[in-house]
């Protein structure tokens, strides 16, 4: 099969927990590819962004190897050029990498992203930031607030866990409004969630019903569970893709989504975190293109997709 990738450039987050340890094995596999791919280091918050917007203009994709953070500024630097992004999986979390299929072992990803597939997703964008997964507030925000460097480098991945179940216990409620679109909707709740792909952990764990990251809309989740047994029966319902109606859980799908907290809560987007509430959020049609392993792009698309949207950013 011929080589989709001839030239690429690869960005390098050396403080990411696996980029560093990583990096001469994903440039042998480049080298044995025959794929010109110079390397480039990032040396502060923001430096991805501008390493990438200064790519090469013959690059045919760019390669990330860092955490979600280094993978939110080079999609938000590249958004609407058409420039595909293959996210090589460096940090503790990788949690995009993850849900797009992408193998853990880096040079088995990067040999799956040079013969893979090209997709275009929509983006949510926060003020001037861009994210491509998800936002959102409450446990999840507490689970990454609380996830020390230190658990990190001794748990992996499973200290996000430790501590989600953390926030999980404590039940830290908040109230809510929020504008989707014209529609505005007041609840109780304990985790919001913006999402633009409807699955995390290679399709472990599905959000709602019929989200897909290219159908030109954002899709917000509400859970306010009661209690404890509340808590495990919503869980159990999503690992089993079961969305019948629960008082629970509130959907809700748009272009546009304006929210308040009382007491204010912090945001983030694609484990970054962001600020606090109140936040307004919008979707960017068909501004990500991405690179993912062949037979992976139904993950991100919608059922009913095909549609490419163009990016009106």
């Amino acid at each position: 099969m011929a080589l989709l990738i001839r030239s690429a450039l690869l960005i390098v987050n050396p403080a990411a927990r696996r980029a560093r340890a990583q990096r001469a094995n994903a440039e042998a596999v480049f080298r044995r590819a025959g794929v010109h791919c110079p390397v480039v280091e990032t040396s502060a918050p923001g430096h991805a962004a501008e390493l990438a917007r200064a790519c090469p203009a013959d690059t045919d994709a760019v390669f990330t190897l860092g955490g979600d953070g280094t993978v939110m500024e080079v999609l938000g630097a590249l958004a609407c050029s058409g420039i595909p992004v293959a996210i090589l999986p460096g940090g503790t979390g990788n949690l995009v990498a993850r849900t797009l299929g992408i193998p853990r072992n880096v040079p088995r990803a990067v040999e799956a992203l040079l013969q893979g597939e090209r997709i275009t997703v929509d983006m949510g964008a926060i003020g001037g930031r861009r994210f491509v997964f998800a936002a959102g507030m409450g446990i999840d925000t507490r689970m990454i607030a609380g996830t020390t460097p230190r658990m990190k480098r001794a748990l992996g991945v499973a200290a996000y866990w430790l501590t989600a179940a953390r926030a999980a216990l404590a039940r830290r409620d908040f109230e809510l409004r929020v504008r989707v679109d014209e529609q505005v909707f007041i609840r109780r709740a304990s985790a919001v969630m913006v999402a633009n792909f409807g699955t995390m952990f290679g399709n472990l764990i599905h959000f709602g019903p019929g989200i897909g990251a290219n159908d030109g809309r954002l899709d917000l989740c509400v859970f306010s569970p009661e209690s404890t047994g509340d808590a495990i029966r919503v869980a159990w319902r999503l690992l089993r893709k079961d969305f019948r109606d629960d008082p629970c859980v509130h959907y809700a799908s748009g272009r546009k989504m304006h929210i308040e907290t009382a007491p204010p809560q912090r945001f983030q987007a694609d484990g970054e975190l962001l600020g606090t509430t109140p936040v307004e959020i919008e979707v960017v049609p068909g501004a990500a293109t991405l690179m993912v392993p062949r037979g992976r792009g139904a993950l991100a698309l919608a059922p009913t997709g095909g549609a490419r949207p163009e990016c009106t950013a």
